[in-house]
């Protein structure tokens, strides 16, 4: 059932919760190496929020807000950043991840910071691409058959 849905209601109710819906997704990805959350759970959300349009408008509306590849390209993205990040600290003498290997500006504990934040963020759209992706692979296998 992926398009418009019947109820008005449904469709203004979300409406009205689906950018609050992604700035939390934003919040939980970016407070993730400070407590509970993190790429993982923040991707999901983020996810949610764009597959309540995908199921509340209709279905041109939808791919005109969200293109149906950028959710292919987002994943791409997040993996590709997140062995960048992973590779770097090999390039630079370290292993894999090893954010103290890298050379970001001040103190130890500043490079982590920056490092597992880069992680977060790579992670979060790489869940979130691939969530939307299969969504939207599944309505696509539905509207065929």
């Amino acid at each position: 059932m992926i398009g418009r849905h019947s109820s008005d209601n449904t469709r203004v109710i979300a409406a009205f919760v689906m950018p609050f819906v992604l700035v939390f997704g934003v919040y939980v990805t970016f407070h993730g190496h400070y407590g509970p959350g993190g790429g993982f759970a923040g991707g999901v959300i983020i996810a949610v929020g764009v597959i309540l349009i995908r199921l509340t408008v209709p279905p041109a509306l939808s791919e005109r807000l969200i293109p149906p590849n950028a959710a292919f390209w987002l994943m791409m993205a997040g993996v590709s950043a997140f062995a960048a990040i992973g590779l770097a600290g090999i390039a630079f003498g370290g292993t894999f991840l090893d954010y103290d290997a890298l050379p970001l500006p001040g103190e130890l504990a500043r490079q982590r910071y920056y490092g597992i934040l880069a992680v977060e963020v790579a992670v979060g759209a790489t869940v979130a691409g691939a969530m939307v992706y299969i969504i939207d692979q599944v309505g696509a296998a539905g509207r065929q058959s």
